[in-house]
């Protein structure tokens, strides 16, 4: 028996007007979804424990089978697993995105976020940028590490663990009421801001019609995380396949391998037939009993505010993840069960997350069932299959 989550990171939303009162997930062309889901058992699942915050890394662990009211130490270190970013047990990690910022004749305080990602930067250009303020900024204390996109690490030796606010739940907001109220780090995006506003390579990217990155944001801060080995939890071999440090990271405190496919960026236009490849040539190949194929878009065009794009992110994950992935292991012969969900909403209305239920949909090759319904959030509430605890998951999977 062969296992597979196949997880669309903020795919879930809320009915839009402009839909009609439909979901991105409802108004998508999902053929792939929506045959699965009449053989399927589909249903609402909180992946979100009550008083947490609903992040990608609360709701990825609680999917993998990690409560994250047990195991959850804060959002960096886990990506610092994975860019290899070493942490003592005293250290504290920090995610630093490269952000949009306005570039009015004011105060950086007078600022405004215009963009978490920096029009998803590629990491050849991020890197330039964040390795050219940190030459001026890194010390005995603060250590920086690159990593993909806009996403980067730092690490405070010895440090303690503050309270920051996500760059995504604030944008078009001035930042003034939201910089970190610890003077090195707020000095530090300052300083940041003064040196990359006026970068040659910023330059270039608004001649290019792109935003620049030109502020440092510090958030998702944490201590050295310490999770259960996946295998000798659930007596199964597992891989991850994921463009973002975050998933990566997770694999490694888990003790799950990471396969890096190329192309594969977290943006709209990432290799999803690849990760599609991946997984199938590892649970027929490569001597995996699990495969986590997880797809950031859906979430990235979230934050973004783009219907267009958030329903062009789950068509293309259904037609170039989905279906390939079923249609491979069909011809393998080999048996399987296969769950696919996403995180957490990202509703377009916040662009950012909330901590409602999600629907899942789990399918299982041996016992195929029989029903009417599509895929998608208000069906899924219809079906009344409720599972109230996310990292119950994975023994539902593999019972």
């Amino acid at each position: 028996m062969k296992y597979v989550v196949i997880l669309g990171d903020g795919m879930a939303d809320e009915p839009i007007e402009a839909l009609g009162g439909k979901t991105p997930l409802a108004c998508a062309k999902t053929p792939a979804m929506d045959a699965l889901a009449k053989v399927s058992e589909i249903g609402m699942v909180q992946t979100i424990p009550e008083g947490m915050s609903p992040g990608s890394d609360t709701a990825n662990l609680s999917v993998l089978g990690y409560n994250p009211q047990k195991y959850y130490t804060g959002r960096s270190p886990l990506e610092a697993l994975s860019i290899g970013a070493p942490m003592e047990a005293a250290d504290v990690a920090f995610r630093c995105n490269l952000v949009t910022l306005t570039e009015e004749d004011a105060p950086y305080e007078e600022q405004s976020i215009l963009d978490h990602s920096s029009d998803e930067i590629p990491t050849s250009e991020a890197a330039v940028l964040f390795k050219d303020v940190c030459r001026k900024l890194e010390n005995e204390m603060y250590h920086f590490y690159v990593g993909t996109s806009y996403r980067h690490c730092l690490i405070w030796k010895g440090g303690q663990v503050v309270e920051l606010t996500p760059p995504h739940d604030i944008l078009t907001r001035k930042i003034g009421e939201y910089l970190p109220r610890e003077a090195f780090l707020r000095e530090m995006q300052k300083r940041s801001y003064e040196i990359l506003k006026n970068h040659p390579l910023n330059q270039e990217r608004k001649a290019r019609g792109l935003k620049p990155a030109n502020s440092f944001w510090f958030w998702g801060a944490g201590t050295r995380p310490a999770l259960d080995n996946f295998q000798e939890m659930y007596g199964k071999k597992g891989v991850m396949i994921s463009a973002v440090d975050l998933l990566k990271g997770i694999a490694v405190g888990a003790g799950m391998d990471n396969i890096s496919v190329e192309g594969a960026n977290g943006g709209l236009h990432t290799n999803y037939l690849g990760k599609a490849e991946a997984a199938v040539k590892a649970l027929t190949e490569g001597g995996y009993d699990f495969a986590y194929i997880h797809v950031e878009a859906p979430d990235e065009m979230g934050h973004q505010g783009s219907i267009e794009n958030k329903i062009q992110a789950i068509e293309y994950l259904d037609e170039q993840v989905i279906a390939p992935v079923k249609k491979g292991l069909d011809v393998s012969g080999e048996a399987y069960r296969l769950l696919i969900l996403p995180d957490h909403p990202t509703p377009i209305r916040v662009r950012t997350h909330t901590a409602d239920p999600v629907c899942y949909l789990f399918y299982d090759s041996r016992s195929p069932q029989a029903h009417t319904w599509s895929y998608n959030e208000e069906e899924a509430k219809k079906s009344s299959n409720e599972i109230a605890r996310g990292w119950e998951l994975m023994e539902y999977l593999f019972a």
